[in-house]
Formats: C-alpha cells, structure tokens, sequence
C-alpha cells in the first residue's frame, strides 16, 4: 500500500480518531466490532496490528524434497523454512522415503533445530511442528545459554592444549551442534520481532533499531565457535609437535583471548560503552602478541608439516579476537542513544 495520509477528528469532545485505510482493512479481515492493538515505539510512533485468532497465526508450509540435490542442500531449504518461522512443515518425498533417509531427517532436526518435533509420518511425507513459544524463552535467554557454552568450549579448548586430554577436544567438538542450535534459534527470533513489535517486546527487543546489531553478534558468536573447535581438532598435534616456550605462549594467548570475550559478554549484557572499548583496545593488544608468537614458532628448527597446527591455532585465536572486536562495536551502537530516542 502507497503512502496515504489522514486527517484527525475530534469526536465527543475529547477523543481523536482517525480513518483506516479500506483496502488495508479488507485485505486484514478487520469489520466493525473487531479489535487493533496498537503499540507505540520508542520513536513515538504507533504500529496498528489487527488481532487474529491462534488457529489462523499458525504458519504452514510443504515442501517438496529434491531426488536431484543431496541430503544437505534439502536440509538447508527445511533451515529457512525455520528461520522464516514456520510452525508447520511438511516434507514430501514422491517416491517414499527411504528407511536410511527418514531416520537421519529425524535426527537432525533434533539435533540442529530447537522446538521441533515430528508429529506425523507416513510412507512419503514427514510433518514437523514448532513447540516453541518466544516469551518463554526471550533473545536474552537465548544469548545468555550460547554465551555460557562458548566459553565452557574456549575453557577446555586451552585446558586440551596444555594437558593434550583428546576426549577434552572431543567433547569441546561437539557442544558446537548446540552453538548452531541457539544461531538458528536467535535468527528465528529475530526475523519474526521484525513483523510483529508485540512480539518483540515479549522477547526482549526493545528497539526495532537492535535487530540488525544481535543479527550481527550472534553471528559472530556462531563464527567463534567455529574458531574455538579449530583449536580443539589442532591441540594434540600442536602438543606433540610445538617447543615448550611456543606452547606457553600459545596457552597464555588463549587465556586472554577467553577474557577478552568474557568481557566483551559482560559489556553487552550491561550496554557497558567504557568496558566496551576496553575490549576492543584489548583485542588490538592481542594481535600484536600473536604476530610475536607467530615469529617465534616461524624461526623454531622443526619442518613445516609440523608448525601449521600451531599457526593455524594462533589464527584462530586472532580470529576470536576480530569477533569480539565486532560485538563490542555493534554494543556501543546499540549503546548509544538516537536522536529524540526515550530512554528505555
């Protein structure tokens, strides 16, 4: 619908009212006697929702697998389907599903995507249904669960370098399936506070505004995590292969990098702009100390088959470094206050 304005009238004495746009009212269902919600934002501006009954909220789609394209490429067309939030999705295979294929449909969606359940099978369709209700679970939840669990990862992902424990690496391998979990989770929050600010503000997004910039962090939570593994598949090798003084070096960058994501965390969840850029200046201070580690390791009398789990480590460990850089900066974007913005 183009841009249309409205007069306001004062009817009764006190009580302005103002038209509705009849195509719009049409299109929505709305008729005399039915019920808007407004909401007004932080700009002071008002957001009109007409109220639907739950049977028609619920979101369904079908989806058709491919015989063309491989299990992973179907998968990633179930994803959006998550993301975009459906609540119903069923998946048809024409030809049937194959026992083999069924049964790793199913395991994934548990172990990938949080909420959904099979409720319904047959020999050529799947049905999967969303349990999840946003408010019982909001956005600050959702990053505060992944938060713990990276730096449980980044904890032991060291802790592997030093001891050279693999069952520690392992199992650090492993917990990433629930940092893509919680990824896929924020951006389906995320996405469905974008059409409906009611729902946002049940999850904790006060500010249209902040979408972008969790959109943003949480990416780059789901990217360390993928850094923290990186560590983890290289610690046996570096341990076995990397002089005592590069380990050392490599362990205690570590260390740092873990406080500097501590802190980085701790400046979100505060909208702290001072502790903020102290990580951010914290960041830059590693970088210099992993380009001295990776001189020492480069100038070591060992081939080099042997040094690339450790400068790959040490990459990751900057990498790390950039990320929380990025968290920190979209934190104080969201820190500041735009102008006419009230005071949340």
């Amino acid at each position: 619908m183009k841009e249309e304005k409205r007069k306001i009238q004062l009817t009764g004495g006190s009580t302005y009212t103002v038209s509705l746009p009849i195509k719009w009212a049409r299109e929505v269902g709305v008729k005399q006697g039915d019920e808007l919600t407004l909401i007004q934002r932080a700009d002071n501006s008002l957001v009109i929702t007409a109220r639907k009954d739950k049977k028609e909220q619920v979101k369904c789609a079908e989806f058709v697998l491919s015989e063309k394209e491989s299990f992973e490429c179907n998968f990633r067309y179930l994803i959006s389907y998550y993301l975009v939030g459906y609540d119903l999705v069923k998946l048809l295979a024409p030809h049937g599903f194959e026992a083999g294929a069924r049964k790793r449909i199913k395991a994934e969606v548990r172990k990938r995507l949080i909420g959904i359940e099979v409720v319904e099978e047959s020999s050529r369709e799947i049905v999967l249904k969303s349990f999840l209700k946003y408010e019982d679970f909001t956005l600050q939840d959702a990053i505060r669960s992944m938060s713990k669990i990276l730096l449980s990862m980044q904890e032991d992902a060291i802790a592997s370098i030093d001891k050279s424990k693999p069952n520690l690496a392992e199992d650090v391998i492993e917990r990433d399936n629930e940092i893509d979990r919680f990824y896929l989770l924020i951006v389906r929050q995320l996405k469905a506070a974008m059409s409906d600010p009611e729902l946002a503000k049940k999850i904790g997004l006060d500010r249209q505004r902040d979408s972008l910039g969790y959109r943003i962090i949480v990416k780059s939570m789901e990217r360390i995590g993928d850094h923290i593994v990186n560590i983890a598949e290289r610690s046996k090798a570096m341990t076995s292969q990397v002089g005592d003084k590069s380990l050392d070096s490599i362990k205690a960058i570590g260390i740092s990098t873990k406080d500097i994501f501590n802190k980085t965390l701790a400046s979100l969840s505060d909208r702290n702009i001072e502790k903020a850029n102290e990580a951010i200046e914290d960041a830059k201070t590693l970088t210099k100390e992993v380009e001295v580690a990776n001189e020492r390791i480069l100038a070591e009398e060992r081939g080099s088959a042997a040094k690339i789990p450790a400068l790959s480590t040490l990459e990751s460990l900057e990498r790390i470094a950039k990320y929380c850089e990025d968290i920190a900066e979209v934190t104080i974007n969201m820190g500041i206050m735009a102008a006419g913005e009230p005071d949340l």
